[in-house]
């Protein structure tokens, strides 16, 4: 019996997406390791870079069933990511936490809309590569400390946390504009979401999250 997602354009599009986003995350969080203040924070952030490996193989291997090369799949995706990572390379360990904080989870949240359109397995892998609880408790703590020890910190991280979802917002811009139409029809599931209502409701998201350790919008 033949795969029934073997000739999906779009779901090839979205793991595609996904891949590279997981893999660059891994480059990200092992530099940003180096940035912690001691060993124990380090190995945390080492910890969280391994699993965005881990999880980069498992949809690798997915597109490989699907009969994509891994790196064809990505390859759409590569400029617009990769700006954004340039774009906000932390120049602290605060910052570094704030971005795990603030963009894993703009992309966590986007992933979790996505998934309702998919069919398993696919479905199942998208909701599985979103990170750990234990990892945004991690940096939401290591704000929420830092801003206990020094509040004139609130101003500096609540800027860099806008210009993370700023950045983010305009790195999806891109993504559109990458002429992916499969993809962008799975978002739109066919003109029953509307592509504002679904910004809002993850800027709702963000401006909830980052209220919660104390940050402003």
């Amino acid at each position: 019996m033949s795969d029934p997602h073997a000739h999906r354009p779009a779901v090839v599009d979205l793991l595609g997406l996904v891949a590279f986003g997981q893999l660059l995350a891994f480059d990200r969080l092992a530099a940003d390791a180096r940035l912690a203040p001691d060993l124990r924070r380090r190995a945390t952030l080492s910890e969280m870079a391994a699993a965005e490996i881990g999880t980069f193989r498992r949809l690798a291997d997915r597109l490989a069933a699907l009969g994509v090369p891994p790196e064809e799949a990505m390859t759409p995706y590569v400029e617009p990511l990769q700006s954004y990572h340039d774009s906000t390379e932390p120049k602290d360990w605060l910052e570094a936490v704030t971005k795990a904080y603030v963009g894993d989870a703009i992309s966590d949240d986007f992933l979790r809309e996505v998934a309702d359109a998919l069919d398993e397995p696919d479905r199942r892998l998208v909701l599985d590569v979103l990170h750990e609880s234990r990892y945004v408790e991690f940096a939401a703590a290591e704000i929420r400390a830092a801003l206990r020890a020094d509040p004139r910190a609130a101003n500096r991280l609540s800027m860099w946390a806008r210009r993370l979802v700023g950045e983010a917002l305009s790195q999806a811009g891109r993504v559109a504009a990458a002429d992916r139409g499969a993809l962008t029809a799975l978002v739109a599931r066919g003109g029953r979401v509307d592509a504002q209502e679904l910004f809002g409701r993850l800027t709702a998201a963000h401006t909830e999250r980052i209220t919660a350790v104390g940050l402003n919008n």
